[in-house]
């Protein structure tokens, strides 16, 4: 991956802005257990961070993958897992199949704010009994003149209590079969019938608001659907391979500045007269970490250059998301150790990095999931 001026123009520009509109309140954010989704999607839309991979007729830049890449992996410079995740569903998880697939009309209510911050996106796919198995939702998007009516329920959704759409996934021909019965529909939060539970209490990522979303016999336009009937399964798929590689990317500088934290604050801890970084066990584990943490980079890198040449990089972004999922717990867990008990104290920044990275293996997909997906292409 051949990064340029421009490129390097963007990390910068997005660096200054977390470090003057992030940063300085995650720890605030993180103890209420949201933060302000509006005001501050609001602020990275006006600064054009929003739509960096977007259709320009609809407010984006128009830029191809290789800036989205950047971005998310500036992301993770954020002081927490929450708010990149959170900042992910908005850019790289609720609206890429919409800007892909969707009709002007459509783009234009909901893409286009999307991409100002003047709306707040979701994602609607995992139910209370389909989480990683996308085939056995049972929401419904039943037809009724030029509507549709949605009754179900809708799990896990992150800024679920302050978005005002959902890309929803519902069954639209419960005739068609698993894999060509389901439709993507845009739904603003605020249509009469739905409904949210209070949001979350979670081991980890606290600032980012994940709550249950009810449907009762919700009345949308058939106009708000994304691309074709019947096949929402196949644009979710599509959806998910960028979330995967969002995955990848966004573990990547976050990973590194918990090693790089954990080197610091072991330099300046004694034990047995001299400090802790000066055990040869300690110095070489760190090593072995940013070794792998490089090696995930270049995965993730080679995944983004052939997404960008139009391929197909299912087995490739399937492995990303399994490895960043492992190796950010295998980094968080190295790391408290070598911090000894401060790490074991609730604000320490590796005891946030610990809870927060436990959900990179189940979240998106889990890591059997991932595992199953990869040996069904290898054949086995």
């Amino acid at each position: 991956m051949q990064f340029t001026e421009q490129h390097e123009a963007l990390k910068a520009s997005l660096e200054s802005f977390i470090e003057r509109e992030i940063n300085p309140h995650v720890d605030a954010w993180e103890d209420e257990g949201i933060f302000p989704a509006k005001e501050l999607f609001k602020k990275m839309g006006d600064a054009g961070f929003l739509g960096i991979n977007m259709p320009e007729e609809f407010g984006g830049a128009g830029l191809d993958y290789s800036y989205g890449l950047v971005f998310a992996e500036t992301v993770g410079t954020i002081n927490c897992g929450a708010l990149p995740m959170a900042i992910g569903v908005q850019t790289d998880m609720a609206t890429p199949a919409l800007a892909r697939f969707g009709n002007d009309d459509v783009r234009e209510r909901f893409l286009r704010p999307s991409i100002s911050g003047d709306y707040v996106a979701c994602l609607g796919v995992s139910e209370p009994s389909a989480g990683s198995d996308v085939s056995g939702i049972r929401t419904t998007a039943r037809k009724d003149g030029d509507d549709y009516i949605i009754n179900g329920t809708k799990m896990w959704t992150t800024n679920g209590t302050q978005a005002d759409w959902m890309c929803l996934l519902a069954i639209t021909d419960p005739e068609g079969g698993v894999h060509h019965n389901k439709s993507l529909i845009c739904v603003p939060m605020d249509t009469l019938g739905i409904s949210t539970a209070p949001r979350f209490r979670k081991l980890g990522m606290h600032s980012s608001d994940t709550t249950q979303v009810f449907f009762e016999d919700v009345r949308v336009p058939q106009a708000n659907l994304i691309g074709e009937e019947g096949k929402g399964f196949a644009y979710q798929m599509s959806q998910f391979q960028i979330e995967r590689l969002w995955a990848g990317a966004a573990g990547l500088r976050s990973m590194e500045n918990l090693i790089a934290a954990t080197r610091e604050y072991a330099a300046g801890r004694k034990l047995f007269g001299q400090s802790v970084l000066d055990f040869q066990s300690v110095a070489f584990r760190l090593a072995e970490l940013e070794t792998e943490v490089e090696l995930l980079r270049s995965l993730t890198y080679r995944a983004a250059e052939l997404h960008i040449a139009g391929e197909d990089v299912t087995r490739l972004a399937t492995m990303v998301k399994l490895k960043a999922g492992r190796l950010s717990r295998e980094v968080s867990d190295a790391c408290l150790q070598y911090w000894g008990g401060m790490g074991y104290m609730w604000d320490s920044p590796v005891a946030r990095a610990y809870r927060d990275s436990r959900l990179g293996s189940i979240g998106g997909g889990a890591d059997e999931v991932m595992l199953q997906i990869l040996s069904r292409q290898a054949g086995s």
